[in-house]
């Protein structure tokens, strides 16, 4: 533990330094124009837009192949997530594990053409969802939408989005792992997106939003994907219980190389995740891409080190899952920030999640792949430093933080994030127990003996 509180000291100390140093490096450039998404248009900030854009909307192909690009690379990340939670679990239940990621592709995106857009990011209802205006897809064609993305076809937009819808409820996952019954894994994908992530996503990217509306800045994610997730995982953990043998059997990874792996298409991905949140191929979207990975990196690095004082060794797989903080931290940042706040946001993203991830089991909770630690706090720090870090050097259609005069976004985003946390925990708990007295959560201990794979799938990961 002294270890571990002297490399808390020294990150401190040198998060402060670079706190100093950013801030007087940015305040430096006073004359820098904001990036533009496109040569002819001024951007909305993304799909959180924050201005209403009054340029006649045209369809530029451009923007329109960066944005389909970076679809498939969001697409990609849920199978790499599959991978990513594949390798830490136990042998006998890779498959069902994989599983719950992969057929979030497809309930998810039934789910999100019915009805979830529409209610996303249709027509306002009273600043808490969207209409019906869009079900079905009807009025969503090829031509532009200028309230999100003025240069692109709206179906453009609206399937990237639908990527966004599809992890988010896999991440939750990570927190029910190698326990839940699958028919029961189905039921919870349809009423948390309904109850959590659709209201989520009106509040925050939606137009007329209440959070939106509020001013707070979520670029990419970080409160509709990550805290609502991590925070949904936390509930998940305590509604469900700890898995038979937990913190007596030894429950170690049993493929760690397929966790580097999933954790590398994470990466890979989340250039499309961040980047592509510009909607449009130019200077914003090189920003974001610039800084998920300097973000990154710096967590992997300062993850590697915590877990180094604290435990003698460097582990694959602590790099990994400091990579993944990174990327969850620089989220919501990501285009707001430039590149040194970027590599603070990562750095102080690998400590603290490191030792939140640390305190599960002082705390009691069985979150068996780190969602909270991760996704939770990862996506919280990232919000908050968005209050911290956010600059209109990089985004005029953004704001200015506190380190550049302004506290009143630190109080927006502390605001945004409170409400996130306490809505998606009360709604994800209330659904778990309905679900509970109906269909019931977990499989039997004989079952679970036995692992997902046999008892939910009738099939084994590997024959011998």
């Amino acid at each position: 533990m002294k270890r571990l509180l002297k490399i808390l000291i020294l990150v401190a100390m040198l998060s402060s330094a670079g706190v100093l140093y950013a801030y007087a490096e940015e305040q430096a450039q006073p004359d820098h124009p904001a990036p533009v998404m496109t040569d002819q248009v001024e951007p909305d900030q993304s799909t959180t837009p924050s201005v209403q854009n009054t340029v006649k909307s045209k369809v530029d192909t451009g923007d329109t192949a960066w944005v389909l690009i970076s679809t498939a690379l969001v697409m990609l990340m849920t199978p790499g997530l599959a991978l990513f939670y594949g390798g830490m679990v136990r042998r006998k239940n890779v498959l069902g594990t994989i599983m719950q990621s992969f057929i979030a592709l497809g309930v998810m995106s039934v789910l999100w053409v019915l009805y979830g857009y529409s209610l996303s990011f249709g027509p306002d209802v009273g600043h808490i969802i969207g209409n019906l205006d869009w079900v079905g897809l009807k009025g969503v064609g090829l031509e532009p939408n200028p309230d999100y993305a003025p240069t692109i076809p709206h179906q453009a937009f609206m399937i990237f989005q639908m990527m966004f819808a599809v992890i988010t409820p896999a991440l939750i996952t990570g927190a029910l792992a190698e326990r839940f019954k699958f028919k029961t894994y189905l039921a919870f994908l349809v009423l948390w997106a309904t109850f959590v992530y659709f209201p989520l996503a009106h509040w925050v990217w939606g137009v007329g939003g209440w959070i939106r509306e509020l001013g707070a800045l979520d670029f990419a994610g970080g409160l509709v994907v990550h805290i609502s997730s991590g925070v949904s995982a936390l509930a998940a953990a305590i509604v469900v219980g700890k898995r038979k043998g937990y913190g007596i059997e030894q429950m170690a990874p049993h493929d760690v190389t397929m966790t580097l792996l999933g954790a590398a298409l994470l990466w890979f991905g989340w250039f499309g995740f961040n980047g592509g949140s510009a909607v449009a191929s130019g200077a914003l979207a090189t920003s974001a891409f610039v800084v998920t990975h300097i973000a990154t990196a710096g967590a992997a690095l300062s993850w590697m080190i915590a877990e180094w004082a604290h435990r003698s060794k460097p582990t694959v797989l602590g790099a990994a899952s400091g990579a993944v903080a990174g990327l969850v931290a620089i989220t919501p940042a990501s285009g707001f920030v430039g590149p040194m706040s970027a590599l603070i946001i990562g750095f102080v993203a690998g400590v603290i999640c490191y030792t939140t991830v640390n305190l599960k089991t002082k705390l009691g909770y069985d979150d068996s792949l780190d969602v909270v630690g991760v996704h939770g706090v990862g996506g919280t720090w990232g919000a908050i430093a968005t209050g911290l870090f956010a600059s209109k050097i990089v985004n005029s259609a953004g704001n200015d933080g506190l380190l550049f005069g302004n506290p009143s976004l630190l109080w927006d985003q502390l605001i945004s994030v409170g409400a996130v946390w306490v809505y998606s925990f009360i709604v994800t708990f209330a659904i778990l127990k309905t679900l509970d007295w109906t269909l019931g959560l977990r499989i039997s201990e004989e079952e679970e003996s036995d692992g997902l794979d046999l008892s939910q799938h009738g099939e084994s990961g590997y024959t011998l």
